[in-house]
């Protein structure tokens, strides 16, 4: 098996032990097979033990996907019950954990996206870990709310997060930091350890700036809703290409953001770039009419998810074509588009059990042809997908 996108860069022999779903060791690359035993990768052939084949493939972390709305059918701003099913397809794209994302709308959306989480998986689930839930809005600004529904816009108000903490489920929260009150909110989440996102927003360089002393880490994909890069004018494209404090969401779907853009965020923000699919319901589904929220979308061929104005209403834009079209469009090595969907998520969300194949990391893996398709995904040790099966 090869691993270049996985451990290193250098070629070499590996194996990878998993036991109670941590990596416990690891080493190079070529290795024939990945031997599965009781459920976890093994580090070697044991008698009778069944064989994950990685021959010649490229074994990377799990990927992270930290905006994603949905997907095959589901959406979660209408049927938040229904997280579990929808994490349970998210392995066919290498996705090994990621945060469900619930867009504007009514606030029991939220409270029943909570309650589900809360309850936890059933009984023999097996799929993509929901680390907790991204809430992008209702603290929009009306004039880049994109698809979001005006009428459940709001302005910021402190007793609308009383239950926003990751204890509670939340764990990232967009926010448009230029509205009134949007500091005290910022300082509310920061102080009980959500990460705060700057995103939809017309907000100036300055009052970016501001929102990232205050402890915003984050920046909602990175050229879209939000006011354009412009020399004398950076605005919030501008503070989150130069500002090292925030790492920044992008999709690159080619169609969110030209190819060009993305170069020039991939080469200005190195390691804090991070790959989002913004993925609606129309993620595994041919072209047709879709829902996100309250919205009907149009999935159409060559021209992305749209609200019948013409809006871009999310994506259906799946993890590993991130990753190929990260590569294709910049010209990055496959080492550092791999990066920006596992390691870099991994690292906004201070989660040292992810984004690596090192010892003492979670088992979370995913086989990759050497055109980044995905082959195989294993999760906590046990193989939840092989499209070779």
């Amino acid at each position: 098996m090869s691993g270049r996108a996985g451990i290193s860069e250098t070629a070499g022999v590996a194996d990878l032990l998993i036991r109670g779903a941590s990596v416990l060791g690891s080493g190079g690359f070529e290795r024939r097979d990945l031997p599965i035993v009781g459920g976890c990768v093994a580090a070697g052939p044991a008698a009778g033990a069944p064989t994950l084949d990685g021959s010649g493939l490229l074994a990377a972390p799990g990927f992270v996907d930290l905006q994603c709305n949905g997907g095959v059918g589901i959406d979660l701003a209408g049927e938040p019950e229904r997280i579990w099913e929808l994490a349970a397809a998210l392995p066919q794209w290498g996705v090994t954990a990621w945060l469900p994302t619930i867009v504007t709308g009514p606030p029991e959306v939220t409270a029943r996206a909570q309650a589900t989480l809360a309850a936890g998986p059933p009984v023999g689930w097996l799929g993509a870990w929901p680390i907790g839930l991204h809430l992008e809005g209702p603290f929009l600004a009306p004039t880049k709310r994109g698809a979001h529904r005006p009428a459940f816009l709001c302005d910021p108000d402190p007793a609308a997060i009383a239950g926003w903490s990751p204890d509670r489920g939340v764990v990232l929260v967009t926010l448009a930091p230029e509205l009134d009150g949007a500091r005290t909110l910022i300082d509310a989440l920061v102080e009980r350890g959500v990460v705060v996102s700057l995103g939809h927003t017309e907000a100036t360089a300055a009052e970016a700036a501001a929102a990232a002393d205050a402890g915003a880490r984050w920046v909602t994909h990175l050229w879209n809703a939000m006011a354009p890069l412009h020399h004398r004018a950076p605005g919030l494209a501008g503070v989150a290409l130069t500002d090292g404090r925030l790492h920044v969401g992008l999709i690159v779907d080619g169609i969110h953001v030209h190819p060009t853009a993305v170069a020039l965020a991939e080469r200005a923000l190195g390691d804090r770039l991070t790959l989002v699919t913004d993925a609606v319901s129309a993620l595994g589904l041919p072209p047709g009419r879709h829902r996100l929220g309250t919205e009907e979308v149009t999935l159409g061929d060559g021209r992305g998810v749209r609200l019948a104005d013409g809006t871009l209403a999310g994506s259906d834009l799946a993890m590993d074509a991130a990753v190929r079209n990260l590569r294709a469009f910049s010209g990055c090595t496959t080492a550092r588009a791999v990066r920006a969907a596992s390691a870099a998520p991994a690292a906004l969300l201070d989660d040292g059990s992810r984004g690596a194949l090192v010892p003492g990391r979670r088992g979370d893996v995913v086989l990759l042809d050497h055109d980044l398709q995905v082959v195989a995904t294993v999760v906590g040790g046990a193989v939840v997908h092989d499209r070779r099966v």
